[in-house]
């Protein structure tokens, strides 16, 4: 599990930061959904569990880019 650099017009990024970005827009498309779907507001604590949700999702990216 090597994780190297990304070259973007230069400037040297870590991968992290490519994955977190790639977590927070596939968490964008979930929090519409359960918007539509009525399950944003039944939740106790939204935001909450918004971060809970961006946490298991850049996991599972971390994991599967790692493999």
């Amino acid at each position: 599990m090597r994780f190297h650099e990304l070259n973007i017009f230069g400037v040297y990024v870590s991968p992290v930061a490519a994955m977190l970005l790639v977590a927070w827009l596939i968490l964008l498309v979930l929090r519409r959904i359960a918007n539509r779907a009525g399950l944003w507001r039944r939740l106790w604590h939204p935001a909450l569990a918004s971060l809970a949700v961006y946490v298991i999702v850049l996991s599972m990216i971390v994991i599967a880019v790692g493999r």
